[in-house]
């Protein structure tokens, strides 16, 4: 079964490597009960963890059942381990943050079974050794004579065809040593070929076979009793075991039913990290601080970055989508604009006429003085056309717009602002037909608008009919501004080039300038965006820092449980279980901190909007999702290094860093 031929191991670098086993030649047959004795530094350990496929030799070959380790790779040894080999340790070797069932179950989850079958298995075979109402103890809460039986339960748990103990009486008392030792000849018994590993005298006798081992090479190998034949166990050594109608196991190979999908092993393993995180909670809970903040961070300064952009592009609106704004002069800041007048009634109307145009709005503006019985303030006058309200997007709070009608009658009909509003009426006071005086214009009020236009002057404004403005108030006939609607199934460029082609062949130069809004947009678009960009970066970086906390917290996670992680290598588990289990704790630590993130982001805009409304803050669902995608790739990407460290460990030194 077991085949060593010319096996020589060597420590440390060629030249100045240490030989600890030489020229080792030895075969262990199935159901054989045998005892490596030899003392302290005579390389029983060494061959003990060659046989457990711990290690490999450094010479000669080693087979089991016929297949040569050398030619096996890591998984595939991680397999004869998991289904062949079960070991039983003179510490135990149990994990403390798990209670005796799971520290059982630990071999069957890597054997791919489900947590029923992990729990029924687990619980049988505790129960067949006594431990049956200690099932939820953990190992402080055990004896060392229960520790070491719930070690050999967990030996058994996948089968265990072959037990491999090191030192198992070693730190246990007399009648302690003597139960362990009598469970296991009863595995023996039971088909069992147990290989136990001491240097006392007294243990190596209850073998039916002991090899001697001084110096790195087998001195002698004899039988203490004739082959084949078990010692008898005495009824001292098996107090205290709860006997059964037969031994602890009858199962020497792995139970088909553990041959599950890897999914069971996802599972699995996303229970061991939450039962990391959550054992370890200031550690978990000084590593979430860092995504937290980095999240809510993130959170917030795209909420405000949003809500900046969304009140920009409002604002934006009042100017009207898809509009084109023409002023005299030939650029902005022109000396000139003021003293050219070209820009009259007539050219709306012509321009009224081109294809692509919806409406034209002619625009002009007066300042006056305006009266309500004593109170005097000064105002603005906005002269425009019936369509102005609708191009501009401005909404009223109560009444009407002027129409047409009362463009073509230069009507006095009026539409005031709320600052107006505010100013000349009472809170309650209805100022609809209410009469205001603009110099010695009397004017009607017919509507106030629910807010001020994006481009006022920040002072009472005043909409009246251009025609109005033109005849009553300023008495001239050139306009100040036009804004030209272009329908939505035309280019605005198009139009635009058909704009600049008419107005300067009929004023015979081109003695105007546009803005169009579509290209103000664009640009206002983009550049907020860039704002956002850059003020998100520095909140990325606060992520990443967060990130950074999360790989050190990592590595020193690695560190402290590297004898963990030698024990579930030895019972079984993969370099990438391994892998697998460490990246799953560092992505639930960051999607954890992620949720918490912008949990308290949320909580946060909803106390600051009250407080301030000036800031709008906008929490976009796209934004939210990228921010928990960022946390899980932060958590994949720092998590991986020490994620790999810990599944590149060797088990052999992995466990004797206990």
């Amino acid at each position: 079964m077991l085949s060593l031929r010319g096996v020589w191991r060597l420590f440390g670098e060629p030249g100045q490597a240490i030989t600890v086993l030489q020229d080792i030649n030895l075969d262990i047959r199935p159901g054989e009960m045998v005892a490596i004795m030899g003392p302290s530094g005579s390389g029983k350990s060494t061959l003990m963890n060659l046989l457990g496929c711990l290690d490999q030799p450094s010479r000669g070959s080693y087979r089991v059942r016929g297949r040569d380790t050398r030619a096996l790779n890591a998984n595939a040894r991680a397999a004869l381990r998991r289904e062949h080999f079960g070991f039983v340790f003179q510490r135990y070797q149990l994990l403390a943050d798990l209670d005796a069932q799971a520290n059982v179950e630990m071999p069957a989850l890597y054997a791919g079974a489900t947590s029923r079958q992990r729990r029924a298995r687990a619980q049988a075979l505790l129960q067949r050794l006594g431990l049956g109402d200690r099932l939820h103890h953990k190992p402080a809460q055990l004896s060392g004579g229960q520790q070491q039986r719930v070690s050999i339960a967990r030996a058994l748990m996948n089968g265990g065809q072959v037990i491999l103990a090191d030192e198992p009486t070693g730190a246990l008392d007399s009648l302690s040593g003597a139960q362990v030792m009598a469970l296991l000849k009863e595995l023996h018994a039971a088909g069992h070929t147990v290989i136990v590993v001491t240097h006392d005298r007294q243990v190596a006798a209850h073998a039916q076979r002991i090899i001697e081992i001084a110096d790195g090479r087998i001195e002698r190998d004899s039988a203490s009793q004739p082959s084949g034949a078990a010692a008898p166990v005495s009824p001292e050594e098996t107090s205290g075991l709860t006997r059964a109608d037969g031994p602890p196991t009858t199962h020497p190979r792995v139970p088909g039913r553990f041959r599950a999908s890897g999914w069971s092993r996802w599972q699995a393993s996303v229970s061991m990290a939450l039962g990391a995180l959550s054992t370890h909670r200031l550690r978990t809970a000084l590593t979430l601080l860092g995504i937290v903040i980095g999240i809510v961070s993130v959170g917030l300064v795209n909420a405000l970055g949003e809500g900046s952009r969304q009140r920009i592009l409002s604002d934006m609106n009042s100017l009207g989508t898809h509009t084109i704004e023409l002023f005299p002069g030939v650029g902005a800041g022109d000396r000139r604009a003021e003293s050219t007048r070209t820009l009259v009634v007539a050219d709306a109307q012509a321009v009224r006429t081109l294809p692509g145009v919806d409406s034209v709005t002619p625009q002009v503006q007066h300042s006056l003085t305006l009266q309500r019985g004593a109170l005097e303030k000064n105002a603005t006058a906005v002269g425009a056309s019936a369509d102005y309200f609708r191009v501009r997007g401005l909404q009223l709070a109560l009444g009407r717009e002027f129409d047409e009608q009362a463009v073509r009658h230069m009507s006095a009909d009026v539409v005031i602002d709320a600052a107006t509003r505010k100013i000349f009426f009472r809170a309650h006071e209805n100022p609809i037909g209410q009469t205001l005086l603009a110099g010695q214009v009397p004017l009607r009020v017919v509507g106030v608008t629910a807010r001020n236009d994006l481009w006022s002057s920040g002072g009472l404004t005043l909409w009246l009919p251009y025609s109005s403005v033109m005849a009553r108030m300023t008495g001239t006939t050139h306009l100040q501004q036009m804004t030209v609607r272009v329908r939505s199934d035309h280019a605005a460029r198009n139009v635009e080039r058909d704009i600049v082609d008419l107005l300067t062949q009929r004023h015979g130069s081109r003695d105007f300038y546009l803005h169009n809004s579509d290209t103000l947009r664009a640009t206002v678009e983009k550049t907020t965006r860039v704002l956002q960009g850059l003020i998100l970066s520095i909140a990325v970086i606060a992520l990443l820092v967060g990130g950074i906390g999360v790989m050190n917290i990592m590595l020193v996670s690695v560190t402290e449980r590297t004898s963990e992680i030698g024990l579930r290598m030895a019972v079984g588990a993969r370099s990438s279980d391994i892998l697998r289990q460490f990246l799953i704790e560092a992505v639930l630590v960051c999607v954890l901190g992620g949720v918490v993130g912008l949990a308290l982001a949320w909580l946060l805009g909803m106390v600051i909007q009250p407080l301030l409304p000036m800031i709008q803050l906008v929490f976009s669902p796209v934004a939210l999702a990228i921010a928990m995608v960022c946390a899980s790739l932060i958590g994949v990407v720092f998590g991986y290094w020490p994620a790999r460290n810990a599944a590149r460990l060797n088990p052999v030194e992995a466990l004797a860093r206990t």
